[in-house]
């Protein structure tokens, strides 16, 4: 069997799996990109924050981006009734970007991709991992193309960008029970045909429709607008019916005050997809010669579009760490990638199930609104979840219910 070798070994070529390569590309590391699917792929994980930005920077990838002229999301709007919240990503607590993109995954996805292979990095489409084996921080990768045929990779370090598909997960058995409640979601593209001109045609939205049910709406500059359903995982099978993932769909698309006039009527660009329990977690996050990434490590809940963020961040860190290491340092994963990584999904984790409680709900459509709390907030949404000099990252486990409390009984 053929045997190759690497340096670094990443499987994915998502946005943890590109930012991983590009910036080890950057460096003159050897490496290879393994991805299962067949470019350009449906993937959900549409709606970006401002942190990834500098990960694409960082790893040489934002000027394709730029030139493809995506959707720029400038903020986002939550919708509850007729209370409207939006929050702008100009006017938050702390420095860091105040834009990002909202982008069809397939297209973002594959220019990146592209970047990628005309800066020479290798990467195998349409290849699985069938199995690995680790002698210390050395790895043994077998990998099958589309043909069936076998070869095997040698790697002084695997990362593990392989989101969905959790392949160290799996093969190492690291899987374990999220602690954030089940839900589930259906989603799928329209023609935007009835689409308003100006910021209410582009504006990124979330319409909560009970407090544990909301719509995202996702337009896109091509004119197809990104429409799904999350709530608790009973509501959507009783949503779904024996009737299936369109009708649950549009009954839920008929639920939003706000937005059926504009898709009641509309034709879905494929069968919707539906997602159930979504989250998931890890058991650890490295061992000698690995670290998970991304979706393949955590994925918490679509809500405040954090997952690219986390996986952009982890991928970016890793191979900042495992450059480090194949230079001869001694690096403690533990304390510079898991325990880092933990602090950013600890806050996110807080969000969604304040979310869900409610008390988060109550910050964001209270009115009179608090407007340095809204900047506070605001960052966080945008992705600079490590700024411990904001008191909403480093008291994230008590000053959403604390304020939330104080505004009920006042």
């Amino acid at each position: 069997m053929y045997v190759e070798e690497v340096d670094v070994l990443i499987i994915g070529a998502g946005p943890s799996g590109c930012v991983a390569a590009g910036y080890l590309e950057q460096q003159d590391v050897r490496i290879k990109v393994i991805e299962k699917s067949k470019f350009p792929r449906l993937v959900v994980g549409e709606s970006l924050i401002p942190r990834v930005m500098d990960h694409f920077d960082e790893a040489g990838l934002l000027p394709a981006l730029q030139a493809q002229n995506f959707e720029k999301k400038p903020g986002a709007r939550f919708i509850r009734g007729e209370v409207i919240s939006i929050f702008d990503f100009g006017d938050k607590f702390g420095e860091g970007w105040n834009w990002t993109w909202q982008v069809p995954r397939a297209d973002f996805d594959y220019i990146m991709t592209q970047e990628l292979q005309r800066r020479h990095v290798d990467i195998a489409f349409e290849t699985a991992v069938t199995a690995i084996e680790f002698d210390g921080t050395d790895s043994l990768t077998t990998i099958q193309d589309k043909e069936g045929n076998r070869s095997q990779i040698k790697a002084k370090f695997v990362i593990d960008a392989s989101g969905y598909g959790r392949v160290l997960p799996r093969l190492l058995h690291l899987d374990k029970p999220s602690e954030l409640n089940p839900h589930s979601a259906i989603f799928s593209h329209v023609k935007d045909i009835n689409r308003p001109e100006g910021i209410e045609g582009t504006q990124i939205s979330f319409d909560v429709l009970d407090r544990e049910v909301w719509l995202w709406v996702i337009p896109f500059s091509n004119g197809v607008t990104s429409l799904g359903i999350v709530a608790h995982t009973d509501f959507i099978e009783q949503l779904k019916g024996d009737k299936g993932t369109a009708e649950a769909l549009k009954r839920a698309i008929k639920l939003s005050d706000f937005y059926v006039k504009r898709f009641a009527n509309t034709d879905f660009e494929f069968e919707p997809v539906h997602l159930k329990n979504y989250s998931a977690a890890v058991s650890k996050m490295f061992g000698d010669g690995f670290a998970l990434t991304g979706n393949s490590a955590e994925f918490l809940d679509p809500v405040f579009s954090s997952g690219v963020c986390f996986a952009t961040e982890s991928g970016i860190l890793s191979a900042k760490l495992a450059y480090r290491q194949l230079q001869g340092e001694k690096v403690n994963w533990q304390m510079e990638y898991a325990d880092y990584m933990e602090r950013g999904i600890n806050v996110f984790t807080s969000y969604v199930k304040e979310w869900y409680t409610g008390n988060l709900q109550t910050l964001f459509f209270h009115r009179p609104e608090n407007l340095d709390v809204k900047r506070k907030i605001c960052a966080v949404l945008a992705g600079y979840v490590w700024n411990e000099e904001n008191p909403f990252v480093k008291k994230h486990d008590r000053v959403i219910r604390t304020l939330a409390y104080m505004l009920e009984n006042n």
